[in-house]
């Protein structure tokens, strides 16, 4: 093989290195540790949006999630309802089961076969295959989610959907609890749509 040659399949091989995407290890050690089961039970406020692969603002919504951890099935329960700006309702039940020190699998509604997720640090990354309804059809579409604790307990939320490797949106929501959004309003409760 010529210099030349080997000089190019090292390029690529950098290339395609850098392709790989974060790594959820690389997070490993960050504080404020993010345990789901714990920041999740109880009541939960999040808003979103969903932006196109060309930066267009596609919906918004807000979110209301009520969520109960079992100890003794290591299994957290998520009720999700969401209410979108153009006045449309929708309901998604999350079962998340520990599997491990770190690990977690999750079955939804529309979520195709099983969510598997990784927790290290501050940081939990999550991918899993959502059915789409698409006009008349239903486009299997893969979601890499990451949600990262901020020190002030907020917790944001990216998450790039793809087909095919293509990208063709992404999802970004904040999520906080009810008693962070009283202390942020000198104690007085702020009133969102999709609270009840």
């Amino acid at each position: 093989m010529s210099w030349s040659r080997l000089g190019l399949a090292g390029l690529l091989a950098l290339v395609l290195a850098g392709c790989g995407g974060m790594n959820v290890q690389d997070f490993k050690g960050r504080e404020p540790r993010l345990v789901i089961e714990d920041y999740f039970a109880g009541r939960t406020l999040a808003w979103g949006m969903f932006h196109d692969r060309f930066g267009n603002l596609r919906r918004e919504f807000e979110v209301t999630i009520d969520g109960t951890w079992d100890e003794a099935k290591q299994t957290l329960t998520l009720v999700e309802d969401f209410v979108y700006a153009d006045g449309e309702e929708e309901r998604r039940v999350w079962t998340i089961v520990k599997t491990g020190p770190d690990t977690y699998t999750g079955t939804a509604d529309g979520v195709v076969g099983t969510a598997e997720g990784e927790a290290q640090g501050n940081t939990l990354n999550w991918r899993y295959t959502f059915a789409l309804p698409v006009g008349e059809s239903v486009w299997n579409v893969q979601f890499d989610d990451w949600l990262y604790l901020q020190p002030g307990g907020a917790l944001l939320n990216r998450a790039v959907v793809s087909k095919f490797g293509l990208t063709l949106g992404e999802v970004s929501l904040a999520f906080v609890k009810p008693e962070k959004l009283s202390a942020a309003a000198g104690n007085e409760p702020m009133q969102t749509a999709a609270a009840e």
